[in-house]
């Protein structure tokens, strides 16, 4: 009887040491779960890198690549780049996450449009290793036609992609010559392929334009946003800013 009394206490020890260990094994092991990307939270594992502390912090870096607006031409030749939306929303990021080494990057050059944007693409803009790259250029756009940027644009967030880097495409600020309610106005027709390009690549939409006709819908007038015909004031890159940041809440 007391062999196996003993017997019955050995099983049942080594019984338990077999599902204790395992169990713990689980609960160390286990992955934390991983808040994957979703159209509506494109951003959710970019935010926790800049909810980090140091020594666990790292440099998280925005790149703006575009014409006249993003580099922060008001009147020309005036430009006033901490009035500008990249720094504006520069400045505002840097408030919500104040643990965060963050750096933003310009390389807008007035005048420019995305056809000579795209060849540059590689050399002026991946080559700054940027986690998020903005792209603006529909004003100057027109000059080209919607076919021809739209083939620029798939070029560069093609390159972009490849690279595993995020972009971000932006509809264009308005220009008081056109009237942002027409729906056939060129503008309007270079920010729906701007649309068009964000859902064939899944990509973010800072629908600038839509803001601004929504704005001047409710009764404003677009002039109030605007330092000269094709240039936002600074209430105008506000506008963007808070688009931007939007993001990042």
């Amino acid at each position: 009887m007391q062999i196996l009394v003993r017997a019955l206490i050995v099983l049942t020890l080594v019984a338990f040491a077999k599902g204790v260990p395992c169990q713990a094994k689980d609960a160390a092991t286990a992955p934390a779960e991983k808040v994957q990307p979703t159209e509506a939270n494109p951003f959710a594992d970019l935010k926790q890198q800049l909810k980090q502390t140091w020594p666990n912090n790292r440099l998280v870096r925005f790149v703006f690549h575009g014409h006249s607006v993003p580099a922060g031409y008001f009147r020309t030749p005036i430009v006033r780049r901490f009035d500008s939306y990249p720094v504006l929303f520069h400045q505002e990021l840097c408030e919500r996450y104040p643990t965060a080494v963050i750096d933003v990057c310009n390389t807008a050059i007035g005048g420019e449009n995305s056809v000579s944007g795209s060849k540059r693409f590689a050399d002026d803009v991946l080559s700054l290793k940027p986690d998020v790259i903005f792209i603006d250029y529909c004003l100057n756009d027109r000059r080209v036609g919607v076919d021809t940027a739209q083939d620029c644009w798939r070029e560069m967030i093609k390159q972009a992609v490849t690279k595993d880097v995020m972009v971000v495409l932006l509809t264009p600020t308005p220009d008081s010559k056109e009237n942002i309610l027409d729906p056939n106005s060129p503008l309007a027709k270079h920010a729906e392929s701007i649309r068009q390009l964000a859902g064939e690549f899944d990509l973010p939409l800072v629908d600038s334009y839509s803001e601004f006709r929504r704005l001047v819908g409710d009764g404003d007038d677009v002039t109030d946003y605007l330092s000269q015909s094709n240039h936002p004031n600074r209430a105008g890159h506000q506008v963007v800013a808070d688009q931007i940041l939007a993001l990042f809440e």
